[in-house]
């Protein structure tokens, strides 16, 4: 067996000629990567499991023992499936899974109850690859992972994609905090990055979910995915926070990602869960505050899809 080193240096090697084989239009655009490349992601993610670097907490759990800081052990729960017409019009039919567990402990979390616990039977991968068999002739656009959060359950993903149909486009529905070993063993095997983007500081991101770094975490993986895949950006403006953390990143995603960048301004927050803890975010946005972030979305150049 190889030691990790000398497997993540087999799995930059396949990758470069991954990459080089695309350029030259060896691999068309909507294949998948093949089975031994994913094979070797599937088992340096199950290797990083064992001191979990998933995400940028880097609780360093042994996953296969105990539940990590994100709540979740080694086994893979959800909570749900289903076609969902709700997303992103240019989205739907999506076929969305909601992984239980989130590296996040968001105040406002309007899915705790799939966020905080998990709870539901281990999830079996072959049956599931079934299932989006079956949504696939229903309609679905694409398969969509989401939570709580897809960054525990990474290993998981990789081994549903490997099974699953080649042609359906996989998307990466997260709040971005992944470390760097987490995007490299997502490099080719997402189509498109469904991204939150949610504070425009760590003081913010700290007080209400509960993270350190990360605007710095955050940055670094966006522009990382937009050198992977397409990246749809989600801002879910925060009452009281339009010029903290709605006006930084709006400007930071039109300067860095471009002012073309998919971008949705969601005005849809409701103080949920534990939001009364914090009296300036326990209300629902006014239409001052609906209106100035527009006027930055405008102001930007940036073109908000709904």
């Amino acid at each position: 067996m190889l030691p990790d080193s000398g497997l993540w240096k087999l799995h930059d090697e396949l990758m470069a000629e991954y990459r080089q084989s695309r350029a030259e239009g060896k691999i068309p655009a909507g294949d998948r990567l093949d089975t031994s490349l994913l094979d070797v992601k599937i088992e340096l993610a199950e290797r990083l499991l064992k001191a979990c670097c998933f995400c940028e907490r880097r609780c360093g759990c042994d996953r296969f023992r105990k539940a990590g800081a994100c709540g979740a052990d080694a086994v893979s729960r959800i909570s749900s499936e289903f076609l969902h017409r709700g997303e992103e019009p240019e989205l739907i039919p999506s076929h969305t899974i909601f992984f239980e567990g989130c590296n996040f402990t968001c105040a406002y979390c309007q899915n705790w109850a799939i966020a905080t616990r998990a709870r539901s039977p281990p999830l079996d991968v072959l049956r599931m690859c079934r299932v989006i068999e079956a949504r696939r002739g229903q309609g679905s656009a694409n398969v969509n992972f989401v939570g709580g959060d897809p960054i525990p359950h990474l290993h998981t993903v990789l081994k549903i994609v490997r099974c699953m149909p080649e042609e359906l486009p996989v998307i990466w529905n997260s709040n971005m905090y992944m470390t760097p070993e987490a995007m490299k063993l997502l490099d080719g095997v997402v189509d498109l990055y469904l991204a939150d983007f949610r504070y425009g500081n760590d003081e913010h991101a700290y007080r209400y979910s509960g993270i350190r770094d990360y605007w710095k975490v955050t940055t670094r993986n966006f522009l990382e995915a937009k050198r992977q895949a397409r990246v749809l950006v989600r801002q879910l403006v925060l009452p009281g926070h339009v010029e903290c953390c709605t006006k930084p990143i709006v400007e930071w995603c039109a300067e860095n990602l471009g002012k073309d960048v998919r971008f949705n301004l969601m005005f849809q927050y409701h103080p949920e869960h534990r939001a009364a803890v914090h009296p300036e975010i326990n209300r629902p946005l006014n239409m001052s505050e609906i209106r100035r972030a527009t006027e930055i979305v405008k102001a930007a150049g940036l073109t908000n899809l709904v």
